[in-house]
């Protein structure tokens, strides 16, 4: 299939630029793949509109405040600010060798930040040796070893917002892109991006659901470029993605051994644990979950990878026109039915992509 046959046409304004006021505030579509029909409700009616006995799977990564800026040897930057000149965006994307502290970045502007050179962050403690370069900015970096690595990063990093999410550049983050750009079950620290689909929950949600019968458990994928890179092709069959590391805990893999044996409904909440609860799927060939960890770069698409295994429900938020994770929303509930509901949306006004509003689709 063409990459454009996955477009839509997206009023700018339905760009959530904020979250809304109230966590868990959010509209939500239904979609019944079965048959197409969709239906308006809010978030909150999440609880009713599962079965009791449905496992609900979520994704636990910590974003990771990855977004840093820094100056080529000889030049000098400010802490918690851009430098007025010379100034390099580094965006950590995933962590390659503790032991060296190495990690793939993205880096701007890239054609100035070749192998060899010397990254100085805003604490001057921080160095980092360009080691590798590959395509479209990508760069390989190893740090000097510091006290607290994380701490640093705490201190003087931003959470990266994505591009669409306009922000002063003077302030990367406000405080509430702090608190609402994690989910409030974030555990584990590693994603260069928010699994969205999770901002949605509540303490009270997560409370609600479990009262009404549903199960919940966790796995975590750090979201990479495996994720959010942008799609530089014109077929779908040509499309290859970054792999990204995940965990599945025991307890995890039981719930969902139990959950198959019982024939009970997996739903998914975003496409993050959309991908990593298939490739388990593939990757185990019909034998019982163990707890593991690995990697995965599975691309789910209509007339490509389109049989789902493990997932029968999946929440997630309205993605971007040409997107894989549109193409995978397509693969599990059929493109004509996803693209006319979005047509809804944009009728409807929801709001669109990392601050907006979601779909359930079963």
């Amino acid at each position: 299939m063409l990459v454009s046959d996955f477009h839509y046409d997206l009023p700018e304004d339905l760009i959530a630029q904020r979250p809304p006021t109230v966590r868990g505030s959010s509209r939500m579509m239904t979609l019944d793949r079965r048959t197409g029909a969709f239906a308006d409700h809010l978030f909150t009616e999440l609880p009713g509109l599962l079965r009791s006995g449905d496992l609900l799977v979520l994704n636990d990564s910590r974003v990771l405040p990855a977004r840093l800026f820094a100056t080529r040897a000889g030049l000098t930057t400010q802490a918690n600010s851009p430098a007025p000149s010379g100034q390099v965006e580094v965006l950590l994307t995933q962590r390659l060798a503790s032991e060296h502290n190495e990690w793939s970045a993205l880096v701007k502007p890239a054609k100035k930040v070749q192998p060899g050179e010397t990254l100085q962050f805003a604490d001057p403690a921080l160095t980092a040796t360009v080691l590798d370069a590959g395509d479209f900015g990508e760069r390989t970096l190893r740090f000097v070893p510091v006290a607290d690595f994380h701490d640093t990063l705490e201190r003087i990093g931003h959470l990266p917002l994505p591009p669409y999410i306009h922000r002063n550049k003077a302030e990367p983050n406000t405080a509430e892109d702090r608190e609402r750009y994690q989910t409030v079950f974030a555990d584990t620290l590693g994603s260069a991006a928010a699994p969205t689909a999770g901002l949605h929950f509540t303490p009270e949600i997560l409370a609600q659901l479990t009262a009404h019968g549903i199960e919940i458990a966790r796995l975590t994928l750090h979201v990479g470029l495996g994720t959010f890179q942008p799609v530089r092709v014109d077929r779908t069959e040509d499309i290859r993605l970054h792999a990204e590391p995940y965990t599945l805990p025991a307890a995890t893999a039981e719930a969902i051994s139990r959950a198959k044996r019982e024939r009970r409904r997996i739903i998914a909440v975003g496409t993050t644990v959309t991908r990593t609860l298939e490739h388990i799927a593939r990757e185990a060939g019909g034998q019982p979950m163990a707890a593991h960890s690995g990697s995965t770069s599975l691309f789910l698409s209509p007339g490509l990878d389109d049989e789902f295994q493990l997932v029968s429900g999946l929440l997630t938020n309205f993605h971007l026109p040409q997107s894989t994770l549109l193409m995978l929303v397509s693969a599990f509930a059929g493109r004509e039915a996803v693209l006319t509901a979005y047509a809804h949306a944009v009728t409807a006004r929801y709001r669109f992509f990392s601050y907006g509003d979601c779909m359930l689709i079963t």
